[in-house]
């Protein structure tokens, strides 16, 4: 029945895009330009969502209109102990065959020119219904083929993903179903070692990553609860039989604290929840680490964070770590390195060494050596706020790269204060006064402290956008203040968190003296407090370290009421998602709050096309093109998140 109602659909779409198409001429197709397949999360191992495609240009990139849309069915708002879904997840294209999963981790094998299923395979979750902090999603999958393979033997080709019950599932990619030689029918339990947990406090959202024969895989740890939260482990397995390889515990050089009986792993360590990117000649994998739990009073850490918000590069065969390189000392803001690790190579960068480009939540972009972890331009570790609470011990100084020069803004005040009136400007300009604010780094106090940029970043899991010949690099930011009050525990036992719903957050922090008190700072009118704009558009070229241009991104539109989106579309909204880049000179991104999905000329910044989406479009694009005779197809998941317009329509673009 699923597969008629998604014949019935996608034969809409392509009704819908036909009768747009009836209006005028259907041009010619330049069909000399290359072809190319999307095999990878990030297009490449490196993740530069780059594609080589020339098709769509700048002069007809208007004339794009939907060419098929799938819908799998897997949305929900949540409620009644279900969880809700965010749909996020980016497909591959391999050998003419597009595939993805979905938020209920079912992975439809599709038609990549006409969206028809080719087949689906459902893992049957048993933590569908059983809720937790987070919404179910699923970023992506990964592919391998074997490097000589058996005529006429099942799994080849395999697709690989982990899924919400923390599971690793390897697929065969021509029939969708288990390989029965890996692991136990197909599947691997990644909850071996871990403990006793509730099980959506530590699961897969990202890709793994496939080195060889290695699949490379992190996990979510769920935020804010708890000194003993999960292991932030990171594993090996053996691709074709699901033998775990490797094990790296990011626990500090020499550490010798016990483990629990029954745990393979040390507790309340660093965790790799974004994609992972690799080096397969160097044998290489770059993991981004989040900091250990809580988040928001690190008192009790005792030296575990050694690991925590950072860029760690490890053997891919082996789990040993080469180097690693920390964003942010000592933790205390969940500025965890949100996104994959970006890895370049372009003459007049950092003298043309092999790099890797790390963009984090602060806006901070780092340009490290690929093969020791230095920074190719200097870094200043700059003296910052002191004076948290009683039994935190702060770090004196963080990291300021200096090429490319931080890309959030810094600096809030009373003075600055927004608000669509007098009376909510004067509302902001209150919580400003009455929260402590010095700087990006201000510490979380008992009064209460201002953040900004928010959890969500500054940058966060869309990662960037870099052209490999130009040296260029392009990122969406949010820009929106949040505000951190730690509570003693014995007052905050006293408090009811069915009193604090969204945009109020309360957390436990078991284990340690405080509980924490989060609040987006909103105006009476629910609008952000800082200046706008709330959402950036930014191109950087990396050779010069200087901005090019940047642009608000999206506008009030489907958030607040009419008329005022109408007149304040230069405000931008903060975006969950990220771009892509086409080489002949396209950058497309949804990302936004507001249902468009947009493209942009990557020289000057101007909007070339936007078309409204069912559901927002919080993911990030990717682009093929099959045959010389086909057409280049750009597609996007369209099925937002709790904060947005959940749905669950994958849509593919394309010229007449």
């Amino acid at each position: 029945m699923a597969s008629i109602v998604h014949r019935t659909r996608t034969a809409a779409g392509m009704l819908l895009a036909g009768a747009a198409l009836a209006c005028g001429p259907v041009p010619s197709l330049d069909t000399s330009g290359p072809t190319a397949e999307w095999r990878e999360w990030g297009g490449d191992k490196g993740g530069l969502h780059y594609s080589p495609l020339t098709q769509i240009t700048r002069e007809n990139v208007e004339q794009l209109d939907v060419a098929w849309i799938h819908r799998s069915g897997d949305a929900s708002r949540g409620g009644e102990g279900q969880a809700p879904t965010a749909f996020q997840v980016t497909p591959l294209v391999v050998n003419e065959t597009l595939y993805y999963c979905t938020p209920f981790m079912r992975v439809f094998a599709l038609d990549p020119e006409t969206g028809e299923e080719r087949w689906v395979f459902d893992p049957v979750l048993r933590g569908r219904n059983t809720g937790g902090p987070y919404p179910l999603t699923c970023r992506g999958v990964a592919y391998w083929e074997a490097s000589s393979p058996e005529p006429g033997a099942a799994c080849q080709r395999r697709i690989v993903y982990g899924t919400r019950d923390s599971e690793l599932i390897a697929l065969d990619a021509e029939t969708g179903r288990p390989c029965a030689d890996f692991g136990r029918d197909g599947r691997v339990d990644l909850r071996e070692g871990l403990g006793d947990l509730p099980e959506w406090e530590t699961y897969t959202t990202s890709p793994p990553q496939i080195v060889g024969d290695v699949a490379v895989v992190g996990a979510l740890i769920a935020d804010q609860l708890r000194t003993d939260s999960p292991a932030g482990v990171v594993r090996g397995y053996d691709v074709r039989t699901g033998e775990r390889i490797w094990s790296w515990d990011p626990v500090p050089p020499g550490w010798d604290r016990p483990l629990r009986p029954g745990e393979l792993f040390h507790r309340g360590t660093p965790n790799v929840w974004a994609p992972i990117s690799a080096d397969p000649e160097r044998g290489l994998v770059f993991l981004p680490t989040g900091n250990p739990g809580p988040d928001g009073y690190a008192g009790e850490r005792h030296g575990i964070d050694y690991y925590g918000s950072s860029t760690v590069a490890v053997e891919a065969r082996t789990g040993k770590v080469v180097w690693h390189y920390q964003t942010v000392h000592h933790d205390v803001w969940d500025y965890d390195v949100p996104s994959q690790p970006t890895l370049i190579q372009i003459e007049g960068v950092g003298g043309g060494r092999p790099a890797v480009a790390q963009s984090t939540k602060m806006g901070f972009i780092f340009l490290l050596d690929r093969e020791t972890g230095q920074p190719l331009y200097p870094v200043e570790e700059r003296p910052v706020p002191q004076g948290g609470v009683p039994g935190e011990t702060l770090s004196p100084t963080q990291p300021f790269p200096t090429h490319p020069k931080p890309l959030h803004p810094l600096d809030l005040s009373p003075d600055s204060a927004f608000g669509f009136t007098p009376i909510d400007r004067g509302s902001c300009r209150e919580i400003f006064k009455k929260y402590r604010w010095e700087g990006i780094f201000t510490p979380p106090s008992l009064e209460g402290s201002l953040q900004m940029p928010h959890t969500g970043g500054g940058m966060n899991w869309g990662g960037l956008a870099i052209d490999p010949a130009s040296g260029v690099l392009y990122v969406n930011q949010s820009h929106v203040a949040l505000v951190n009050r730690l509570i003693p525990r014995e007052e905050f036992e006293k408090l009811d968190p069915k009193d604090f719903i969204y945009p109020q957050e309360l957390y436990p922090l078991k284990g340690t003296p405080y509980g924490l008190h989060r609040f987006t700072a909103l105006s009476r009118f629910g609008a952000p407090c800082n200046p706008p704009p709330w959402g950036s558009l930014t191109s950087v070229d990396l050779r010069t370290g200087e901005v090019r241009w940047r642009i608000p991104l999206g506008t009030p539109r489907d958030k607040a009421p009419f008329p005022i989106w109408l007149f304040t579309g230069h405000l931008g909204s903060p975006s969950f998602g990220g771009g892509l880049l086409t080489a002949s000179g396209v950058y497309f991104i949804g990302a936004t709050t507001d249902l468009f999905f947009r493209a942009f000329d990557t020289d000057s910044g101007e909007e070339l096309w936007r078309i409204r989406t069912p559901f927002n479009a919080n993911a990030v694009p990717m682009s093929y093109r099959l045959r010389p005779d086909s057409r280049q197809y750009v597609v996007i998941a369209t099925g937002g998140n709790p904060l947005t317009a959940i749905g669950d329509a994958l849509i593919a673009y394309a010229l007449p």
